[in-house]
């Protein structure tokens, strides 16, 4: 049987479903001989990790545990007498789980697992990449950090997987590695690449006002924990057309302020934008245009009868236009957001790196 020792960075929606997803598939990876060995679980406070990271791992018990203990809103400090296992606070967590990255990495292997939301992890995933740990994101910030930062993450390409940073589980970027890799250059890229602001704008269709919808995106675990990082477009690209003012940014108001009070004036706006592009037959999308060197993101004016004005709910849709498939693309499409979602793209990735563990 092989063993895939694995952290998980970040227990929110994504990571606790990773967490469940995991657990209910056991005998699937006992009869494809894996086993997944969660030593360790951190929020941005705390870590709980095995007494024993080389022999033992946080047993199924102790993993349905943290995910109550998330689900309540509690850290993971509050875990205790669950099992064999230590929980390290503030500066110590941090420490934990570089020596334990340090001890596994060049032996068994370890695999950091980031479905944090935070760009607070990139200092630890730049450590790990030099320990020889691998790395699965399902966070997009530490690959839209600096250049110097992306460049240490892929430096080992075998050793980081990253398919639920675009499209949840979609598989888009494994299928543009295919077509590059073969020799296909790929010119233009067309696509709705947010499974949340394909939700907004397609609920905004029916009348809705733009505070209710992503009220009720964020409650479906469609948002980001701070849903501006979706509405600005930083999902999308560092490109883009915001969807709110710059006085109701992060630094100017905290979330819950913004979704009590600060995005409902936004209702009006929006809703005359929708009214508008009704009259001429259309609906308001949220396109991302990549052509060569140039990128293009922003809130759309698109026929209802197009490939992108048909999308629904929080589907994602991306038209890959290369040599091989200049008139009809290829087409990628299916659900672009939702914790379910996402997670079992990151279960998927973690199980494909599995032939560089011992």
């Amino acid at each position: 049987m092989k063993a895939i020792p694995l952290i998980l960075m970040g227990c929110g929606g994504v990571g606790r479903q990773l967490l469940q997803h995991i657990v209910n598939c056991r005998s699937l990876h006992s009869k494809l001989g894996v086993h997944l060995r969660v030593v360790g679980v951190s929020d941005s406070k705390s870590l709980v990790i095995a007494s024993d990271v080389e022999k033992k791992e946080l047993d199924d018990n102790i993993l349905n545990e943290v995910c109550r203990v998330k689900l309540d809103g509690s850290s993971l400090s509050k875990l205790t007498g669950v099992g064999e296992c230590q929980v390290f606070s503030n500066s110590e967590s941090r420490t934990k789980l570089i020596v334990t990255a340090s001890l596994l990495g060049k032996s068994t292997g370890l695999a950091l697992v980031d479905c944090s939301a935070s760009s607070e992890t990139i200092g630890v995933l730049k450590q790990g990449v030099d320990l020889g740990c691998c790395v699965v994101l399902a966070n997009k910030k530490p690959l839209t950090s600096t250049l110097e930062d992306y460049d240490k993450l892929v430096s080992h390409p075998c050793r980081i997987r990253h398919e639920s940073t675009v499209g949840a589980g979609l598989p888009v970027i494994s299928s543009i590695n295919r077509i590059i890799s073969s020799g296909d250059p790929i010119h233009r890229i067309v696509g709705s690449l947010s499974g949340t602001l394909g939700y907004v704008m397609s609920e905004l269709e029916d009348g809705k006002p733009l505070s209710q919808v992503v009220k009720s995106a964020k409650s479906l675990g469609y948002t980001e924990p701070d849903p501006r990082d979706d509405l600005s477009g930083m999902d999308v690209a560092r490109k883009i057309e915001s969807l709110y003012p710059e006085e109701m940014g992060p630094s100017k108001m905290s979330v819950e302020d913004f979704l009590d009070c600060g995005i409902v004036k936004l209702d009006n706006n929006i809703e005359e934008r929708v009214r508008k592009a009704s009259i001429n037959g259309n609906v308001l999308r949220y396109v991302c245009v990549i052509e060569g060197s140039r990128c293009e993101v922003g809130i759309q004016e698109l026929p209802k009868n197009s490939a992108l004005g048909r999308l629904r709910g929080s589907d994602n849709v991306l038209e890959i236009y290369s040599r091989c498939y200049s008139q009809q693309p290829l087409v990628i499409q299916g659900a672009g957001a939702g914790n379910d979602t996402t997670a079992a793209g990151v279960l998927a990735d973690i199980l494909d790196i599995q032939d560089l563990f011992p």
